[in-house]
């Protein structure tokens, strides 16, 4: 019999490999919180819209998921985003660790973590190698993927 908690993790990736975004977040409990170096940590539906959002604006995108791990309600995965990032047109490879801890069948926690300036390294280009290490950079792209986000978010509210 499998892990109902890896099968949980395994169809949320299955989902983001879909691009349905609305599988994803039926495998998040209301209350979620999630975390990664570019968004912070986003609560409940603001982090189901983060994911909305980013399927939606995605081009030439792919993914794959590997080694998903458990232990008890909590569990580990990890994944690679191969994406067009659009603001420069340049291909990003995105490697990530995943964390989550759940209840009751859904996320209610998860944590991703990658290297930031190895993004940006990638998506910003020659920005990203000189200055993607720094503060100053890796906070403006927080504030744009936030108000990105804002933006998302009250548009679909219309």
């Amino acid at each position: 019999m499998t892990d109902p908690n890896a099968a949980l993790i395994q169809r949320f990736y299955e989902a983001f490999q879909r691009s349905d975004a609305e599988a994803m977040a039926a495998c998040y409990a209301s209350d979620v919180q999630f975390s990664d170096p570019v968004f912070g940590v986003l609560r409940g539906r603001e982090a189901s819209d983060m994911w909305r959002m980013l399927i939606s604006r995605a081009t030439e995108f792919s993914l794959t998921f590997s080694d998903i791990q458990t232990v008890g309600q909590t569990a580990t995965a990890n994944w690679v985003a191969t994406y067009r990032f659009t603001q420069t047109g340049r291909t990003v490879v995105n490697r990530i660790n995943a964390r989550f801890a759940i209840r009751d069948g859904l996320i209610f926690e998860h944590r991703d973590n990658f290297d930031l300036w190895a993004w940006s390294r990638q998506a910003l280009g020659l920005k990203g190698l000189l200055l993607g290490w720094s503060s100053f950079v890796q906070n403006k792209i927080r504030a744009q993927a936030r108000k990105g986000l804002t933006a998302y978010r009250q548009q679909a509210k219309k």
